[in-house]
């Protein structure tokens, strides 16, 4: 079979009836272990994701926030599992500092991805939940060999993270690419996800757990907080580009940008991928994107412009007018890029697809792991 790739590459097109893609091997088997048990999309994601908790926790847990996009075959799904900031986050609660925190206890939102693995589950899963726990459990119990590259962060987050509440009892030392690392407290976490379910986090005995912590340690999150959250069902932003249509999640997420950049380049001559000037108009189009990113988008709840005028076709239009042969002169807005996010994907032979990402936002989150939990935050 031939395949007309539009760039050159050394990779090949894998095809099968269904499919599960991660960043982590131990992950995937996860997912393909669901399927095999007779699972479909939904259930290999979230087994992977679950997964993915244990044996890369630098980029993810437990603590994490998510968001799933859900073809069912017919109609796309959206769902938005990040979680609010604690209510007693006020102005006046940060009043005198110059920024946000980035580590510790001021910088712990709510946690989102479990409720996003009820969600998914209970809408579309064919498996019982807690049989989506089952390899995550086993990896927590019996330890995982590290990866190398979840070793190199992991051994960089030592040093800054140490004196954080909890992450050296649970994280440290740090172990190097292919050591066995085993996390019994997780596995108990897990354990009573699977069999109380999601709500056990944000009501039952871990939420206790995190709000005794918060409150020993000078945190902000309270019970309230814990039980007030839930995951949000929205509808994908769809925005087309020459033949191909994307769609994304509206803020909180980041996803709008992109289709702000297509917007703007499909108002410009489609030179070849592999081109300089096809390089040019890119990084132009993504300078505005970014910077419209910083500048509006927000909680959904609070954001004062609306995705739709963001993509706008007489604005774009004007925009692309203002990409010329040279860059930009006004530097764009600095991102804060951190290697800090899993991304997975699935497939089943009914056409289910599932799009998901799950992150703690910097490496191991703000570094606050709750006692006898394994939960970063």
């Amino acid at each position: 079979m031939n395949f007309d790739l539009p760039y050159a590459s050394r990779r090949s097109p894998v095809c099968a009836q269904q499919m599960v893609a991660t960043s982590q091997p131990l992950a995937t088997q996860a997912g393909i272990a669901a399927l095999r048990a007779g699972g479909n999309a939904v259930d290999a994601a979230l087994a992977s994701a679950i997964a993915l908790t244990v044996v890369e926790p630098n980029n993810n847990g437990v603590g994490s926030d998510a968001f799933a996009m859900v073809w069912d075959g017919h109609r796309l799904h959206g769902l938005n599992g990040s979680g609010r900031a604690p209510a007693a986050w006020t102005p006046e609660y940060f009043a005198g500092r110059s920024a946000m925190p980035q580590r510790g206890w001021d910088s712990v939102t709510v946690p989102g991805a479990v409720s996003v693995w009820g969600e998914l589950s209970q809408r579309f899963g064919k498996l019982p939940f807690a049989r989506l726990f089952e390899d995550a459990i086993r990896y927590a119990d019996a330890g995982f060999p590290v990866g190398p590259e979840t070793a190199r962060f992991w051994q960089a987050a030592a040093t800054e993270l140490d004196t954080e509440p909890g992450f050296a009892a649970h994280f440290l030392p740090a172990p190097g690419a292919g050591e066995v690392f085993r996390r019994p407290e997780l596995a108990q976490t897990l354990r009573t996800i699977a069999a109380q379910g999601p709500r056990s986090l944000y009501e039952g005995e871990l939420a206790e757990r995190i709000v005794t912590a918060a409150a020993a340690q000078g945190g902000a999150l309270t019970a309230q907080d814990l039980a007030a959250h839930h995951a949000d069902w929205v509808t994908p932003i769809a925005q087309r580009y020459r033949d191909v249509i994307l769609h994304e999640l509206p803020p909180n997420g980041q996803g709008l940008a992109a289709q702000i950049a297509l917007g703007i380049l499909a108002h410009l001559p489609a030179p070849p991928l592999d081109t300089e000037l096809a390089a040019h108009q890119h990084i132009e189009a993504m300078k505005v994107a970014i910077r419209a990113a910083f500048d509006h988008f927000a909680d959904p709840a609070a954001m004062t412009c609306a995705p739709e005028a963001l993509l706008e076709p007489g604005m774009l239009g004007k925009l692309a007018a203002g990409i010329g042969p040279r860059a930009n002169r006004v530097p764009p807005q600095a991102l804060p890029i951190s290697h800090d996010t899993v991304y997975l994907c699935a497939a089943d032979a009914e056409g289910m697809m599932v799009s998901f990402i799950q992150s703690n936002y910097l490496g191991f989150g703000s570094g606050v792991v709750v006692p006898g939990t394994g939960i970063a935050l």
